[in-house]
């Protein structure tokens, strides 16, 4: 920054200097100047160059106002400075900086020297400065001219050229290069050219060498440097072990960083330092490991010396490498045997240690059982680590049996044993426990338990409590039910498992088993029901057995009688009409009933009617003490009293087989019952003979019974109905339409009478109705009260066929048809008189079998010939309007 500043100022002075020369002010007043000097190259600091002195005008009486100063711009000009000496006396001087220098500066320098005076006069003067040419010593160039060169050359590199001295002279003289001591290996030719005479060795020759370049120019001026040269070690030897010891004895089961050897090893490269080596095991053994830096070499993981292949082959190579770097380095290798020893570390082991031994009773002393040495191994690879005896035989029943020797194993019986002996009652498995122990320190035991079952010998027979067994039985027990028990007992030990069986009888000519027994506890059931009336004893045999040995036993089964048969009565159902003026003790329509029971007396028969005879119109004779009873009118009936309202009765009749029993017995004794239905219409005296054409109602009850899971059923069959429904209404419309459009009204004539006469008959009209024969089977007869003739109906149709002689009663049917006649005024013509409102509405509650009947007509004319038979189909009916 002072620089820049002092340079600014001179260019501000030079700049005022011209101005006033310019300005015509310029006086003489530098003496000595203009002037030339010469001065040499390289002059120091401070060399005088030039003098001269300062006059002073007359008008400058204070002195100057500005020294005498160089104004020159060239850089080259700070080389110079002015000093003054006082009294206006001044010299020009070196100031050394720069330093001159012939070869590469300018050779003339013109200084430019101002002054000026109090009184503002100044004067400007020139110095030329020459400067003269010195001899100089040789300069070393580059690196040796700043600081000592060190040049490495690697040991076994080849003579060659290993450096080139630069040096110049500043007058451009020739140099020559030369070296000391002569006596080191290498050679500095007259160019500068340093080049070693040998091949280095680091491990024979020094390490480094000190050489000292001189440059010298023609003049003999010379300059001199010093140059070292250091021998680079390289890694060309390999290392090599300096332990001898190869082979090395560990015992097995030692713990993992055992140390089994310190490996050392040594590296001719470092022979004066630590040598840094690197230490690995190239086999593929796992048991050891080697630290890389020190080269320990320790236990890696379990070594067992039982196990293969150690326990054929106990000797482990191990290949040891050194290295002297961790890559691309110089190796060695070498063999190390490690013996493992065996040591007692295993106890004897049996495989299984625990043995069943299955032996039958009474099996003879001295029977050889077991040898447990084949089962029983000690792993310790050698002798006597692996040697092993056994001792000590003891346990529950230990005394029936022995070891033949110690080293042997042998177990055998030294008894026989009984099952059934008190003394060993109970007793089926005997406990044992034997120990094999190792024959070496520090004698390793383990624990053998034997198990010796002793297996039973079927030596006796089942036998059965007794010989036979019998049973009574009420022939109502239910079937499955437990009527008896049979037992059998096994003297052997431990008891056997009986089973029982039924090996012959117990069979009808129904059921091939009509009884059971149970294998396991011998309960006797019954499979199907007993029937005093069909076999009162049943006989079978029963076994028992153990699964090799069997007894057998008889069983009977009286079965015992009960009343379970109910009165069984024909015909089981009566439908008749009556005329109202009836007699009382008559029998109605010759009705009478024959019952029979199978396992009741004819005599023991009571009638009695237990619902539906209101006023107690109705008796039968005998009540009681006969098989056959007649129906009586007891008395008279009584309408145009009120006293008898219904027309129609209903009979529910009752027959039980109580009658030869007392009292007291009938509370105790099995009452059966059965029943008869009776329905008996009572018909007004006729007054008028009414001709009437009989005819059929048809009526049919049908009852659709669908599963919870076909809901879709009725959905399917009510749409279906509603779409078949629509299209018959269509048609109909249709048919309607074509009709009115083809047959066109006929019109009355006029004058025709509205009212009809009544001399004139209606026309008949012809009504055809198409039975459909739903169900022929009949179950009731009647008499025919117009014709006499017994007829024959389904109680649950109402379908009517006249008898034939020899066709017997058929069962009752599902379906029912019912037959009306109606006058020409639409009237009922079967009934005198309309019933009561309460027995209407008794009909429409109880819709039964009879409401759905109805009698033929009292009128039906015997012409109506085979048309007019019941339950024929296809019967004509005329009705008039």
């Amino acid at each position: 920054m002072k620089d820049r500043v002092i340079k600014t100022m001179k260019s501000t002075l030079l700049l005022f200097i011209l101005l006033g020369v310019v300005s015509g002010r310029r006086i003489q007043l530098l003496r000595g100047l203009p002037a030339t000097r010469t001065v040499e190259e390289n002059s120091p600091a401070g060399v005088c160059v030039h003098t001269f002195n300062v006059t002073l005008s007359a008008l400058s009486s204070e002195g100057v106002a500005i020294h005498p100063t160089i104004v020159n711009s060239n850089p080259l000009t700070e080389a110079f400075d002015i000093e003054s000496m006082g009294d206006l006396v001044y010299r020009v001087v070196t100031t050394g900086n720069p330093v001159l220098d012939y070869e590469t500066m300018p050779k003339r320098l013109d200084l430019q020297i101002f002054v000026e005076d109090t009184s503002g006069r100044t004067d400007l003067n020139t110095l030329t400065v020459q400067v003269v040419d010195k001899n100089e010593p040789p300069v070393f160039r580059g690196n040796m001219a700043i600081q000592t060169v060190t040049i490495y050359i690697l040991e076994g590199t080849p003579p060659e050229q290993i450096y080139q001295v630069r040096a110049a002279d500043p007058e451009n003289g020739g140099l020559k290069y030369s070296s000391l001591p002569a006596s080191v290996p290498f050679l500095v030719s007259e160019s500068g050219t340093i080049s070693s005479k040998k091949e280095f060795d680091y491990e024979k020759d020094p390490y480094w060498y000190f050489l000292n370049i001189t440059v010298t120019d023609p003049e003999g001026l010379n300059s001199t440097r010093t140059l070292n040269i250091n021998i680079i070690n390289i890694n060309d030897e390999r290392p090599y072990f300096t332990m001898k010891q190869r082979i090395y004895r560990i015992p097995e089961e030692q713990s993992p960083g055992t140390v089994v050897a310190n490996i050392t090893a040594k590296d001719p490269d470092d022979e004066d330092s630590a040598s840094r080596l690197f230490y690995s095991i190239q086999s593929s053994d796992t048991y050891f490991s080697i630290n890389p830096s020190t080269g320990v070499l320790q236990v890696t993981r379990r070594i067992d010396r039982d196990v293969l292949p150690l326990q054929l082959h106990p000797n482990i190579s191990v290949i040891v490498r050194v290295e002297d770097s961790p890559s691309g380095g110089h190796a060695s290798e070498m063999e190390i045997i490690i013996t493992i020893e065996d040591i007692n570390d295993n106890p004897p082991e049996c495989i299984p240690s625990t043995f069943r031994k299955e032996i039958n009773e009474n099996t003879t002393a001295g029977t050889f059982l077991l040898d447990l040495r084949n089962y029983c191994k000690d792993i310790d690879a050698d002798v006597p680590n692996n040697l092993f005896n056994f001792t000590r035989l003891s346990g529950f029943g230990s005394n029936n049996f022995a070891l033949e020797s110690t080293g042997s194993g042998r177990l055998v019986m030294t008894g026989s044993i009984d099952l059934e002996n008190p003394a060993n009652l109970g007793v089926e498995v005997y406990s044992l426990t034997v120990r094999v122990r190792d024959i070496a320190s520090p004698n390793y035991s383990n624990i053998i338990y034997i198990y010796i079952r002793i297996k039973p010998v079927n030596d006796f027979f089942p036998v059965f409590d007794s010989l036979s067994y019998e049973f009574n039985v009420r022939e109502t027990t239910k079937v499955g039910s437990r009527i008896g028990k049979v037992h059998a007992r096994d003297a052997d030990w431990p008891p056997s498992v009986i089973t029982y069986s039924i090996v012959a009888g117990g069979g009808t000519k129904d059921y091939t088993n009509v009884f059971w027994i149970s294998p396991t506890n011998g309960d006797v059931k019954i499979l199907a029901r007993l029937d005093y009336e069909t076999t009162q004893k049943h006989l079978f045999t029963v076994q028992a057995s153990d699964q090799e040995k069997t007894a057998t036993a008889s069983v009977t089964v009286n079965v015992l009688d009960v009343n379970d048969e109910e009165p069984v009565c024909s015909p089981n159902f009566y439908s008749s009409q009556i005329t109202v003026s009836l007699a009382a003790g008559t029998n109605v329509n010759g009705f009478r009933i024959q019952c029979q029971d199978r396992d009741s007396d004819p005599r023991s028969f009571r009638y009695f009617i237990k619902e539906g005879n209101v006023n107690n119109h109705f008796t039968f004779s005998p009540s009681a003490g006969s098989n056959t009873s007649r129906l009586i009118l007891a008395s008279r009936f009584n309408y145009e009293s009120g006293l008898d309202k219904s027309w129609i009765y209903r009979l529910r009749v009752c027959i039980t087989d109580d009658n030869l029993l007392s009292a007291r017995d009938k509370a105790t004794h099995l009452v059966k019952t059965g029943t008869v239905s009776l329905s008996i219409r009572v018909i007004p005296n006729p007054t008028t003979a009414i001709t009437t054409t009989p005819g059929f109602t048809l009526v049919t009850k049908k009852e659709n019974l669908y599963s919870d899971s076909a809901w879709y059923v009725p959905f399917i069959i009510t749409l279906g109905g509603l779409l078949l429904l629509g299209l018959l209404g269509y048609l109909g419309l249709l048919l309607a339409t074509w009709l009115r459009t083809r047959c066109p009204p006929v019109h009355k004539a006029d004058g025709a009478p509205l009212i009809n006469d009544p001399g004139k008959k209606k026309p008949k009209k012809e009504v055809v109705l198409k039975m459909t024969r739903l169900n022929t089977v009949f179950d009731g007869e009647a008499r025919d009260p117009v014709t006499g003739k017994i007829y024959e109906f389904n109680t649950w149709s109402g379908a009517r066929r006249w008898k034939k002689s020899n066709e017997p009663l058929q069962p009752t049917p599902a379906m029912q048809v019912t037959s009306s006649a109606t006058d020409s005024g639409g009237h009922d013509t079967g009934r005198a008189e309309a019933p009561s409102k309460k027995e209407t509405s008794e009909k429409r509650k109880e819709p039964t079998a009879e409401t759905k009947r109805k009698e033929p007509t009292t009128a039906a004319k015997p012409s109506a010939g085979p048309s007019q038979t019941p339950g024929q189909d296809g019967v004509k009916v005329q009705k008039q309007k």
